[in-house]
């Protein structure tokens, strides 16, 4: 293991506050309807199941980031969602998008399917070699922000 569980967490979340500007509305967009709107449903299963499958990505979020640093390897945390993505699609039909648990739920399946997409080439630039940091400023001995960013 490359970094400790509690080092990972605090270097993930620092990763991704140092995600490029342009990015940070597709995180915040995939955080709120993955992390906040099911807060709302949370009587619902299908709530249950897109906020139990968010924090089970985020625990394999950090275990990821304790072997291999803020990598390209990340998006293999997404891999959860493609069974809730499935059970969603199957359970959406008496749902119309005209409400709004409806439209949240075709909004997480969109949203998720989309992230997949770029954590699936994130992955295959991983394994094709691509295994440095995804953001600088992250020291590699100590975890904390560089000085020269």
């Amino acid at each position: 293991m490359k970094y400790s569980l509690s080092h990972a967490f605090v270097r993930y979340h620092r990763g991704l506050g140092r995600m490029p500007v342009r990015w940070k509305p597709w995180l915040l967009s995939l955080l709120a309807a993955n992390m906040i709107m099911p807060l709302f449903f949370i009587t619902r299963l299908e709530a249950q199941v897109v906020l139990g499958t968010a924090l089970l990505g985020g625990a394999t979020f950090v275990a990821l980031t304790a072997y291999t640093g803020f990598s390209r390897l990340l998006g293999l945390a997404h891999l959860w969602w493609i069974p809730m993505i499935i059970f969603l699609l199957c359970r959406i039909e008496p749902y119309p998008a005209s409400t709004a648990y409806g439209f949240w739920l075709r909004a997480v399946i969109l949203l998720d399917s989309g992230s997949l997409v770029l954590d699936v080439a994130n992955v295959v630039r991983y394994l094709r070699g691509d295994r440095q940091e995804m953001v600088s400023g992250l020291s590699a001995a100590s975890g904390r922000e560089d000085e020269k960013v």
